[in-house]
């Protein structure tokens, strides 16, 4: 299948086997392969229909977009890209959600980005999809933009019920000190604001990482590049 069904199809593949993998087919996948060959399949089926999506968007060509975005608003979205690459390292730090020994019993306060939302990582992605989809209403790009913003968004809703079974009271401790939507918790008093700094490695890392992805995908935005037009 070619053209733009062939893309939805494959961003549809690609959400869908997230949400199938992620929830109702988790324990009985894990229970007939166990947990290392179930990482194993879940990565391959992800790495796939990624691929799929890819080749797919590639495969079409430029169209006109029904809309694009107004000078002023380019700094704006490079600014939310350089937040959602701080969201996106920040949580791989001490992620409560992440499968490792413990986590059942941590007790600490929401620091980081995690006293911003419980999802820092979801939200990032959720963020790149908006940024992309205010900047360029190709439809190309609003097919895939709007998958990955469903997966961030529901993904993060089937995250806390998988949570909840799993981890129980434990998890609903962490979810009354935290939030789902960005700066809920600390404006509701339920997380401090002196505890919502990222840190450098959050910081730094994003940094270099929103400064890599601008200066090769966007260079008209690049610090980097106004600067070696501007001084070298």
């Amino acid at each position: 299948m070619i053209g733009l069904a062939g893309l939805a199809l494959a961003t549809a593949a690609f959400v869908g086997s997230h949400f199938l993998l992620s929830h109702p087919l988790r324990l009985k996948l894990i229970g007939a392969l166990g947990e290392t060959r179930f990482t194993l399949f879940y990565s391959i089926i992800a790495f796939a229909t990624l691929l799929w999506v890819f080749f797919a968007y590639r495969a079409l060509d430029d169209e006109l977009p029904i809309w694009i975005a107004p000078n002023w608003w380019w700094p704006i979205a490079s600014a939310l890209m350089l937040a959602a690459s701080i969201l996106l390292i920040g949580a791989f730090a001490k992620n409560p959600a992440f499968p490792h020994p413990g986590a059942a019993q941590r007790k600490r306060p929401a620091t980081g980005v995690f006293a911003v939302t419980r999802h820092p990582m979801n939200w990032a992605f959720a963020l790149w999809a908006l940024v992309h989809l205010s900047l360029w209403g190709e439809p190309r790009n609003i097919v895939v933009d709007c998958g990955i913003l469903v997966l961030a968004l529901l993904g993060s809703v089937g995250q806390d019920r998988k949570k909840r079974r799993a981890m129980g009271q434990a998890w609903l401790q962490w979810e009354a000190r935290t939030s789902f939507l960005p700066f809920g918790a600390l404006l509701a008093g339920r997380a401090r604001w002196r505890d919502a700094a990222p840190g450098w490695i959050a910081t730094l890392g994003g940094l270099v990482f929103w400064l890599a992805i601008v200066t090769f995908h966007a260079p008209t935005v690049s610090p980097i590049v106004w600067v070696w037009r501007s001084y070298l």
